[in-house]
């Protein structure tokens, strides 16, 4: 089923993010996983898509696996490493599989210094439009609720936003962030800006210290002093952070259902039963919401 469908016809959507595995061995427990996830009644479960589509073919497989078991899959795509040949291959794939659903994303830029971009495309939107001469996908973005780190200035990349929905986007999906304000903040200004698709929001329950540093190479997101309080007393003992960290995202997405959110998009890190309890604590304002 098409996402966009989804959303008409729920006042709250509930979603899930995995990433497939890097090597084929792990790709039974990446399914396991994605079971697992099935059985919290998502509307739909996205899978990443690695660096330079090193991951691609687990990703097609992991969201035909899903669309097999009756779950809407939405499957990533990058750009920026690949030629419109790469793509076209990947996207095709997809069609042949059924699926609906595609994020478009730019990718992040590799680290390697000497790196040179095929130049098919450059930014997402020009993915997006691509996209839309391929097929009848529902086509989503991703957006940056603290402006995307090399933006510079937040009108500047509210613009960029609305290139990428005219392009073709139904929804768009945010980046993790801590502070609720921030989002808040930031679907006012997505308003006044004309983008009118809907905003799903991006948790990330945090739980191990050692993850809010991978996290803040990928973001920039602003840490409340309440989150920064709770890492520092917990960070250092890995069953007191799991479970500060599941409460604190328990409470984030209560406030955000609570004032109307369109959708919880949470990054699962293939850690289902983080999931199973943020959602048990919260299984019956989910189903109202819903």
């Amino acid at each position: 089923m098409k996402i966009d469908h989804i959303l008409d016809e729920r006042k709250l959507t509930v979603s899930y993010e995995i990433f497939p595995p890097k090597q084929d061995s792990a790709f039974d427990s990446v399914i396991a996983c994605a079971e697992e996830l099935a059985e919290l009644d998502p509307d739909f479960i996205s899978v990443t898509y690695g660096a330079g589509g090193g991951t691609s073919a687990n990703t097609v497989k992991i969201c035909s696996h899903l669309q097999s078991r009756g779950v809407t899959p939405l499957a990533h795509l990058t750009c920026l490493s690949s030629t419109k040949d790469h793509v076209h291959r990947i996207v095709d794939e997809l069609k042949d599989q059924g699926i609906e659903n595609i994020l478009a994303l730019r990718g992040d830029r590799p680290k390697d210094p000497d790196f040179v971009a095929p130049g098919d495309y450059r930014y997402a939107s020009d993915l997006v439009s691509d996209l839309k001469t391929r097929g009848e996908f529902c086509i989503g973005g991703a957006c940056y609720p603290e402006g995307h780190p090399e933006s510079g200035h937040k009108d500047r990349d509210l613009a960029n936003l609305k290139t990428k929905v005219d392009a073709g986007c139904s929804f768009l999906t945010t980046q993790m962030f801590f502070d609720n304000n921030m989002l808040y903040s930031f679907l006012y200004r997505a308003q006044a800006a004309g983008i009118r698709v809907p905003i799903l929001a991006g948790i990330m329950p945090v739980t191990n210290g050692n993850q809010l540093k991978r996290m803040m190479e990928l973001s920039n997101a602003y840490l409340p002093p309440k989150f920064l309080a709770l890492v520092d007393r917990f960070g250092d003992n890995n069953e007191a952070m799991k479970q500060a960290g599941i409460a604190y995202a328990t409470e984030q997405i209560i406030d955000l259902v609570t004032n109307g959110v369109r959708g919880i998009h949470i990054y699962a890190m293939n850690k289902p039963d983080v999931i199973r309890q943020i959602v048990g604590n919260i299984s019956a304002i989910l189903r109202e919401a819903r």
